[in-house]
């Protein structure tokens, strides 16, 4: 996997660079998710990955797929990718264009797994208290896990921070084995 990171490094940060300086990442954004979501399906990746299918047809296949759902830009980028052998590589990219995006707008995205439901005013106060810990503000995710029996779990980058009941339970068993 990260292997694909690597390789989508490049791609992701060219992006970037482009949607900057046309002032569209919000566009961008949507292109590579669109894009992604195609990607994903089944009966897309059988088609990629079917070495009967010649790289033109593919191509042609791809774009009439997109039309109407990719801009220009996006349509030449996803060309770029199919040149290349590439389009595996569209989740990682999209992925790192937001994180790129997140990072450049000051924000930061962070999944928040937790045992029972925020209410409103709770909610606030967790994202308060994460924007102060995390110094960014945050786009906070929020999704219910009865397996953590309660409490939270918050993924914000490459930082986790284990609330959880089932945390605590396995770190303690750790410690006593």
């Amino acid at each position: 996997m990260s292997e694909l990171a690597t390789l989508a490094r490049p791609y992701a940060s060219a992006v970037f660079k482009r949607a900057k300086e046309t002032a569209a990442t919000a566009k961008w954004s949507e292109n590579l998710a669109f894009m992604s979501a195609v990607m994903d399906s089944k009966e897309m990746s059988a088609l990629v990955n079917n070495p009967k299918v010649k790289k033109g047809r593919l191509t042609e296949m791809v774009l009439d797929v997109c039309h109407g759902h990719i801009d220009k830009e996006g349509a030449n980028f996803l060309k770029l990718l199919l040149q290349n052998n590439r389009l595996a590589l569209l989740p990682d990219i999209a992925k790192q264009f937001e994180e790129l995006r997140a990072e450049d707008e000051g924000y930061i995205e962070v999944e928040v797994l937790t045992a029972f439901a925020f209410t409103k005013e709770a909610q606030q106060k967790f994202a308060a208290t994460l924007e102060k810990a995390l110094s960014k503000k945050v786009h906070m995710n929020v999704t219910l896990d009865k397996s953590l029996i309660g409490g939270v779990l918050v993924r914000a980058g490459d930082r986790v921070i284990d609330g959880s009941i089932r945390g605590q339970l396995q770190n303690l068993r750790k410690a006593l084995q």
